[in-house]
């Protein structure tokens, strides 16, 4: 979505964590000024200040990050797929495989980071006044040389302030951060109408974006030029966000009520789960030549994929004794319902990776399967039809 090459950090629970060129950036400003500030706070320079700069840091980015991760795992509870977490020179954004499917679902993932953000500080807030004292923590936190605390408890006390700032910035109702999000999800429970809900919030969002703009230009000309600067960027990207989301919205407004069972694939090719790797590599991949099949059981209940590769590291001489449903992907997020609305696969990841999701009814047994060229096709039905 912002551009630029990614770099993968590690992976949890499924979910990969990246960070964005642009990161490198704000590491470096946040070290650089933070550097300074305990220089000035310690009254000394060298290697101290340095690696208390650097802690900081870290655990900047870090609260970040566990505010994603707040995000991920209550999307991930409410049946929403997580593809990945991205660090940047903005902050941090979970990537998710589809939009929520009620408002309660909404507003659960849009406040679990806040959530995260308030316990953050809390606990550091305590740890730090149990050390220096309220007075003592409270110079801390303002960063005063005359504080007299030591860097480690000048530390926790910057990042007890930063995560109040990141909480309150969070919760300020600009669609598409979180604060923006519990406006739309209180509009949906009000109107019943998530596309109605979306309009508001984005054009919410689109008024913050243009007050973050004339505040930075505002602060430049007052002589806060960086933070002026850095305001204005945040409003551009509010404001850019904003009007994508307006602009998918009234996409989704003219694909109006259709569902994935309106336009898939009923009669997908499927592998039966007791078959063997060997009868599936020789009847399913070589004759088809696909790189992935579903699998089901007898009932026809969805079990998940097999893939080529997978199939191809069974060693040869267990192929014939082993069964397809112990190779195949249980993601949850390789299928979705089959009533689900259409407009809710505009943002899906794995549709984009796979090319395809396996459709599933209410029992989960497997009813067909969706493409993006399906997908595609809708779309263009729907520009073609009279507003």
């Amino acid at each position: 979505m912002f551009g630029g090459g990614s770099i993968t950090l590690f992976r949890f629970r499924g979910i990969r964590v990246t960070v964005d060129w642009s990161w490198f950036i704000v590491l470096f400003l946040v070290i650089l000024w933070m550097n300074g500030n305990f220089e000035d706070l310690l009254g000394e320079s060298g290697s101290t200040p340095f690696l208390l700069a650097l802690l900081a840091a870290i655990g900047f980015f870090g609260s970040i990050l566990l505010h994603e991760f707040g995000h991920a795992i209550v999307a991930m509870r409410n049946g929403i797929g997580i593809s990945s977490i991205q660090l940047w020179i903005f902050g941090g954004m979970a990537r998710m495989d589809r939009e929520a499917d009620s408002p309660g679902t909404e507003l659960k993932v849009a406040l679990a980071g806040p959530a995260v953000t308030a316990a953050i500080a809390i606990v550091l807030g305590v740890v730090g006044i149990a050390a220096a004292g309220w007075t003592g923590f409270q110079e801390a936190v303002l960063l005063e040389s005359r504080s007299g605390v030591s860097g480690l408890i000048a530390l926790v006390a910057w990042l007890v302030s930063i995560n109040i700032l990141i909480l309150v910035f969070n919760l300020l109702p600009a669609y598409p951060m979180d604060g923006g999000r519990v406006a739309r999800a209180a509009a949906w429970w009000k109107s019943g109408d998530r596309n109605k809900a979306t309009r508001f919030a984005a054009n919410l969002g689109r008024l913050f974006g243009y007050l973050f703009i004339a505040g930075g230009i505002g602060l430049a000309f007052a002589g806060y030029v960086f933070s002026g600067v850095w305001l204005a960027l945040i409003g551009m990207v509010i404001n850019g966000s904003a009007r994508g989301a307006a602009m998918q919205t009234a996409l989704n407004s003219r694909i109006g009520d259709v569902r994935v069972a309106d336009v898939m694939d009923r009669e997908p090719v499927t592998i039966p789960g007791d078959l063997s790797v060997e009868q599936a590599l020789d009847e399913y991949f070589l004759r088809y030549r696909w790189p992935w099949f579903p699998v089901v059981d007898a009932g026809r209940r969805f079990l998940g994929l097999i893939e080529r590769d997978s199939a191809d590291q069974v060693p040869e001489i267990s192929r014939s004794s082993s069964h397809v449903s112990e190779y195949v992907d249980h993601d949850m997020g390789l299928y979705i319902r089959d009533d689900t609305p259409l407009d809710a696969l505009l943002a899906n990841q794995n549709l984009r990776r796979l090319g395809a999701l396996m459709a599933v009814d209410a029992d989960g047994r497997l009813s067909g399967v969706i493409t993006i060229e399906q997908v595609g096709r809708a779309l263009r039905d729907s520009a073609q039809t009279p507003a």
